[in-house]
Order: structure tokens, then sequence, then C-alpha cells
């Protein structure tokens, strides 16, 4: 298997959502990610949209980087499939080396946990700690009431228009993942070996 041209780390719910169409979007991520030649960094599991990214990203002939605690593996929640499967002891392990693996990030409809996770990568790159592009996809509106929230926090002086510019937000995958895979430097193409 050739070396991926680029790698995203998706952030995303282990459940699938009320929503059918929340299933879709992480389909159509995943292709995305494979049929360009790309290498899908995630949380390791194969429950919800996160397995749905991960079998989308391998059937379209992507590598997937599963990050996984232990403590979910004994749960039975690891993605055994995973091109690479890395069962570490803690969270701060799993996001660190999720954050080092990836040469972008990005956001799907989830949880508390996906809501840690994107905050966590987009307050290290205020700080300057990376400068690897950040986005939320706000499919269906997920994130509309996030946003808004977070206009307030700039409104009210606790952010500036400067660290909300620090976030690409989009409501359709592809436009958005081209965006984010070239901000970090690469040119995606369809890959020739798929053809």
């Amino acid at each position: 298997m050739p070396a991926p041209h680029f790698s995203v780390c998706v952030y995303c719910g282990s459940k699938s959502g009320q929503d059918p169409r929340f299933a879709s979007i992480a389909a159509q991520v995943g292709h995305w990610i494979g049929e360009h030649g790309g290498q899908l960094v995630y949380g390791g599991g194969r429950n919800g949209l996160m397995g749905i990214v991960a079998e989308s990203t391998l059937a379209a002939g992507g590598t997937v980087v599963g990050i996984i605690p232990r403590a979910l593996v004994e749960k039975e929640w690891a993605h055994h499939g995973c091109t690479e499967l890395h069962v570490v002891q803690t969270m701060h392990e799993r996001k660190s080396m999720m954050a080092e693996r990836a040469d972008a990030f990005l956001a799907l409809p989830g949880g508390i946990g996906t809501f840690e996770e994107l905050f966590e990568v987009w307050t290290w790159r205020q700080l300057g700690y990376h400068d690897k592009p950040v986005g939320i996809l706000n499919s269906q509106g997920y994130y509309d009431g996030l946003m808004n929230f977070m206009g307030q926090v700039v409104s009210q002086g606790f952010m500036g228009d400067w660290q909300m510019d620090l976030v690409r937000v989009a409501n359709e995958p592809e436009a958005l993942l081209r965006e984010l895979v070239e901000a970090a430097g690469f040119s995606p193409a369809a890959r020739t070996d798929q053809l």
C-alpha cells in the first residue's frame, strides 16, 4: 500500500445520533479521505460515526490509524480492522498521539468527548502549540448553537475574532476537507490506483 498523501484527524461520536444524515456525512468524509489517498487518524472505536468513518476510509482505499485507551478496548469498542491500532494507557496519550499523527483536524457531530477534543486542538492552535488547520463540519446545522454561543463569547470580550478565524466551519464535507488538506500544505488528488 502506498504511503498516505496526508493525514486527517477526525473527532466524532461513538453513537450515530438521531438523524441518519449524520451517518451519511461520516461515510462521505471517510470515502473522500480514502479516495484521495489519505489517512484517517481517529479514536479507534468501531461504534457510531467513528466506526462509519473508519470503514468508509478503508473501503475507499485509505489507511486508518486508530488510537484507543486500554479501558475502552476491554469494553470491546476497539476497531481491530484498522491499518494500525495503537492501545495506550490514558486519554492524554491518545490525544497526544492523534495530534502528532495528523496534518489537520476535523470535528463531525458528536458528544462531550468530541467537543473536548475540538476545543483542545483549537486552544493549542491559539497558543501556538501547532499550526495545523482545524475544521468543524456543521452537518444539518448541528453546531449552529455552539457557533452562536462562541459569537457571544467574542461579543462579551472573552475571545477575539482572530480566535474564531482559527477554525473553518462548513456544511458540506468535500469542500471543507479539500480546504483543510490544502491549508496543511498538501494537494489532494483522486487516487489513480482505484480506477
